[in-house]
């Protein structure tokens, strides 16, 4: 069967075991090995039955991803390729016995369920996660599923995508039996059990006791789509698995599977499938480091340490501590030392409340969490981050102490979100040490671990961060050391439009509407106030001698300011917040703040559309982003996609910024550009790489390609 999938016996019963590592993914090759083995096995009257088994870590963790970019320009579907497969699967004359662990996934799981019989290893989990890649299972998953688990589980797994644990499958009806010691030896003897009864196969297709009702089902596809509308707000595909479920119980199967296909189709073609499978690749390339050899020494992280209790301080020391890594928490007071742990001890107890976690885990991490107002212990920590206020001369102070009690090798990591990290390494002695690590807020719950290299940083440093990320289950991404890094460098001219715009004429609440309702997880403005006006107002006084004259700034949020209006720690800021159940209200003394300050500057306000707010914030992302990338500072363009993805609440389905913008195409991006330009002046410049692969009829994701 060539070395993809080999056939071997056991007596009268084959085993056809797949060997596609590390996933044993449905790549090419492995279905027409798996069709060949079967169709061996109906052909040798001395086998009577057999057992499908991943060799390896797994059963089959899903289709290869990589196919599917070919697919939508292919004649080939991907239902049509794999149907078949199954269909002879389930058609075989003798009972073939799916043996799962690890995971049986997407495809995996459609191969599982037109076996005639499953059992699985306790730990395996099953599930059908493909709207996760903004499409829905393609060669029988909806039509099958709801057959062995009834319509209720079958839409929670395929418009939810989230795993179904072995025990849980069980209850389900997915799986049949759980093994008991050896998976292989187990499935061996299942289907020795099944010949001795003259059991004979028992196809999927045909069970239709669960498909349920239609007065019932319909009560669960209404909830469910609502669920599905509040949930997973503007996506396609949970709408459309929920709709191929319910073909399954209003058609036949071969009927059901026609629907499939379409949806599946009408999925792949789509922008959101190709923006979330982007999102899926480059979570796996920003990993890859050019110039750092993978021979580089990785310092082990043991012991931590982190410099400042404050909300950043408090939610770093819960990030090493969720990942097992005992830390001592520094304060320079009792006062705040004791108000951050009461903040962390809370911020556990409301997880426990929530079941996210047990009591036990809270009080084991909250164990692992050693306060201090001193630097004792220090000496002994593999790494220290400072969390504290984003001042230059409060950093450099602190970073001067950590040179003196640190051991030589330790990693010297800076939370600032702005400030120069060679500057911070300067006043130490080691600066090959220090490199800066941006978590974002809350950093306990956030994804994104922006690590930015200064110019002395050592590759072991580099490559311990990006490491060390992994343990903290964060997506570290490497960028260089300019103002405000790769992030906030882009956000800074994406809070300057939003701003420019309520100037202009449109209201507080209508620009945070429009980009949450294009899928920001939140509006710029109501951004502002969650993450407190006074840090950008602090980093603004920092940065003001730089300040180019000639050029318009915001008007509005150091007022704000300078009137105590933090944002929600406050009480007020761009809007007010008097019962946090509620949510933020629109102030009109805010509204009467922002024409007041256009009126003295001489702006003339107008109407102002949802589209204008989204090319004006969004464009000027990307253009930031095109600068930043030509420049150097992110090392691709899917770097910065990730880091507005996992930090800013930018919509995955739309791919990060970069990948937006290829999907609109960046000649018309260019366009608009030049357009504000012409109306807003300079600072609407469009980059010079923008424009270079506008005029190519270039994209991003071939930029980077290129430079591979």
């Amino acid at each position: 069967m060539g070395e993809l999938v080999s056939l071997t016996r056991q007596s009268e019963i084959a085993i056809i075991t797949i060997n596609n590592p590390p996933v044993n993914a449905l790549s090419p090759g492995v279905p027409e090995g798996i069709a060949a083995s079967v169709e061996s096995i109906n052909n040798d009257d001395s086998i009577k039955g057999a057992v499908l088994i991943g060799g390896g870590r797994t059963f089959i963790a899903g289709a290869d991803i990589k196919t599917f970019e070919s697919l939508r320009s292919s004649e080939n579907r991907r239902g049509a390729g794999l149907l078949p497969l199954l269909t002879a699967i389930e058609d075989s004359q003798k009972p073939i016995v799916a043996a799962i662990h690890g995971t049986a996934f997407g495809g995996g799981l459609e191969v599982a369920m037109a076996c005639h019989y499953r059992i699985a290893a306790p730990s395996a989990q099953v599930g059908q996660p493909e709207v996760k890649l903004g499409i829905i299972p393609g060669a029988a998953g909806t039509q099958r599923l709801p057959r062995l688990a009834g319509v209720q589980k079958a839409v929670e797994m395929c418009a939810g995508g989230n795993p179904v644990g072995a025990s849980d499958a069980f209850k389900a009806g997915i799986v049949d039996k759980l093994a008991e010691g050896d998976l292989l030896e187990g499935a061996v003897a299942f289907v020795r059990e099944l010949i001795a009864k003259g059991e004979s196969p028992r196809r999927t297709r045909d069970l239709n006791d669960k498909l349920g009702d239609a007065a019932a089902n319909s009560a669960i596809f209404e909830a469910a789509r609502a669920s599905a509308r509040k949930t997973a707000r503007g996506l396609i595909a949970p709408l459309a698995a929920i709709d191929a479920v319910e073909a399954a119980t209003r058609l036949s199967f071969e009927e059901g599977c026609r629907r499939e296909t379409e949806l599946f189709q009408q999925c792949l073609q789509s922008d959101q499938s190709r923006g979330l499978i982007h999102i899926f690749f480059g979570e796996r390339a920003v990993s890859k480091i050019p110039g750092i050899a993978k021979e580089t020494r990785v310092i082990d992280i043991k012991k931590a340490a982190v410099v400042g209790a404050g909300t950043m301080g408090g939610g770093i020391t819960m990030s090493y501590a969720n990942a097992g890594i005992p830390v001592i928490l520094k304060e320079a007071s009792q006062e705040f030392l004791d108000r951050g742990l009461a903040t962390i001890k809370k911020n556990y107890d409301t997880s426990v409340k929530r079941g996210r976690f047990t009591r036990e885990y809270a009080d084991q991490r909250m164990a692992l969490i050693t306060p201090s107002l001193t630097y004792d212990g220090f000496s002994d920590c593999d790494i220290v981050v400072e969390a504290v206020f984003e001042g230059m001369e409060l950093k450099k102070q602190v970073f001067a102490e950590l040179d003196k009690v640190c051991k030589p090798d330790a990693v010297l990591a800076s939370n600032t979100s702005t400030l120069n990290v060679d500057e911070i390494a300067a006043s130490t002695s080691r600066p090959k040490q220090v490199i800066g690590h941006h978590f974002f807020s809350p950093a306990n719950v956030m994804r994104l671990l922006e690590i930015v290299r200064g110019k002395a940083t050592s590759d072991e440093v580099i490559a311990t961060s990006m490491a060390l990320a992994k343990k903290l289950k964060k997506v570290g991404v490497l960028v260089g050391n300019c103002r405000g890094f790769v992030g906030n460098r882009m956000f800074a001219p994406y809070q300057r439009e939003a701003q420019f715009l309520v100037e202009e004429g449109a209201r507080v609440e209508q620009v945070d509407a429009a980009l949450y309702d294009w899928g920001m997880a939140m509006g710029p403005l109501a951004v502002g106030d969650l993450a407190g006006l006074d840090v950008g107002w602090r980093i603004r006084k920092e940065y003001k001698h730089l300040e180019d004259p000639s050029l318009r700034y915001p008007l509005v949020a150091d007022r704000l300011c300078e009137q105590g209006r933090y944002g929600q720690k406050t009480g007020s800021g761009w809007y007010r917040y008097e019962d946090r159940g509620k949510g933020p209200i629109p102030d009109p003394g805010v509204q009467k703040l922002i024409e007041e300050s256009a009126e003295e500057a001489g702006i003339t306000r107008r109407e102002i559309t949802p589209d204008e707010i989204i090319e004006r914030t969004i464009y000027a992302l990307v253009n930031e982003g095109a600068r930043i990338l030509e420049e150097g500072f992110a090392l691709r363009a899917v770097d910065i996609d990730i880091i507005y993805v996992y930090g800013y609440g930018f919509p995955a389905h739309r791919g990060g910024p970069m990948c937006y913008a290829d999907i609109v195409g960046l000649n018309k991006v260019y366009d608009r550009i030049c357009d504000f330009e012409r109306v807003h002046g300079a600072q609407w410049a469009p980059a010079p790489l923008l424009k270079k692969l506008a005029g190519e009829g270039s994209t991003f994701a071939e930029y980077d390609r290129a430079r591979q």
